[in-house]
């Protein structure tokens, strides 16, 4: 096993402009005009929701994860789980999808069987990284209320853990990631929450706090942490419903913040801003401003809420329609640690990467 001392911070990096970047970057920065200048700003929603305001959410059926939800023609499912080592060397995420949101396949095939297109994507980061998202057909897929498995890996519900069993292969060189996870949640949110007013795309906080002990024998690595675990569901595509999205969730003494907001393909914007305490009960908080985080290499805009300067601790994913980091906020007087993510998806439906995808996420049709 590897030791667990924490790596030293990384050094800032200094922004790069547009025109320094290498040919292929830019010139796939410039398609059709969808990535904007990496000095844009982004501006706060128009609405959040205020302390005293009801929350628009809808009752779930039961508390913890649902893996058998129905996923209409067109539509998504997915089950997010991300995690952060208590020595700071090590995170990961994993998401189970129906209907694979980012799938190049599942959008040539105009979407209509989303069971057809299913992947659990695991993601390590650390000294020995490794990325795998194989999408599968609806032979691999076999889910209940309580147990979800594509292919070799799977995930089952017992009510109080989430044990994962991960038999993937790295993605382009095929390195194997063989490992198990337990989840233990401090407590369970039973409320949905709209994400647009026809409630076509929902999110549920399933638990905002957990307890996560990480076993992989390949890469051999062995971790305990925090963890949060979330879901999102679709009735029709999510890049019909949204433009862009940011998503943070910070872990404080008291429970958890959750930020998230964007703007819909209409033009309307959205906005939650939630407090979960360690006995899963929301409330409503006050948003803080937006603290500018530095541009990614792909010049992917991020802005995270903070009370004050916000700093990147590691960018976990850096791709040109999305990334996802690890970042040092101040919530409520007290240094929190999050994790964000920044998504676009207009770069997304874009060809340039389209025609990248296929080679960071192969398919097999069983």
């Amino acid at each position: 096993m590897e030791d667990r001392r924490a790596n030293a911070p990384a050094p800032r990096r200094p922004h790069v402009p547009l025109e320094e970047l290498p040919p292929l970057w830019t010139a796939l920065a410039r398609v059709g005009g969808r990535l904007p200048p990496a000095n844009r700003s982004l501006s706060d929603p128009v609405r959040t929701i205020r302390p005293g305001e009801g929350f628009p959410h809808t009752a779930c059926t039961r508390t913890g994860p649902r893996f058998d939800v129905e996923v209409p023609r067109g539509g998504y499912a997915w089950w997010y789980i991300d995690a952060m080592s208590d020595c700071g060397a090590y995170g990961l995420t994993i998401i189970a999808f129906v209907g694979s949101v980012f799938s190049p396949y599942y959008v040539l095939s105009g979407k209509t069987q989303p069971e057809d297109h299913v992947a659990i994507n695991v993601a390590l980061y650390g000294r020995k990284r490794r990325w795998a998202m194989t999408e599968r057909g609806h032979r691999a897929l076999d889910r209940s209320a309580n147990h979800f498995r594509v292919g070799p890996s799977h995930i089952d519900w017992d009510g109080g853990c989430l044990s994962l069993a991960i038999e993937e292969r790295g993605a382009v060189f095929g390195e194997p990631v063989r490992g198990r996870i337990r989840i233990h949640p401090e407590a369970l949110v039973s409320q949905s929450f709209p994400l647009d007013p026809d409630g076509r795309h929902r999110w549920h906080p399933i638990a905002a706090r957990a307890r996560i002990e990480v076993a992989f024998e390949r890469p051999g690595i062995a971790w305990t942490g925090d963890a949060y675990v979330d879901s999102n569901f679709g009735s029709e595509p999510m890049e019909k419903g949204f433009r862009t999205w940011q998503w943070s969730r910070h872990h404080v003494p008291g429970g958890a913040a959750v930020f998230y907001e964007g703007t819909r393909t209409d033009g309307s914007q959205f906005a939650l801003s939630l407090g979960i305490d360690r006995e899963g009960r929301l409330t409503p908080r006050e948003t803080p401003a937006l603290a500018k985080l530095r541009t990614t290499n792909w010049l992917m805009p991020r802005a995270i809420r903070s009370e004050g300067p916000a700093r990147v601790l590691k960018t976990w994913e850096d791709t040109p329609f999305y990334s996802r980091s690890a970042a040092e906020t101040r919530i409520d007087g007290h240094s929190a640690l999050a994790v964000h993510e920044s998504l676009s998806l207009t770069r997304f439906i874009s060809p340039p990467v389209q025609f990248m995808l296929p080679f960071r996420m192969p398919r097999r049709p069983g």
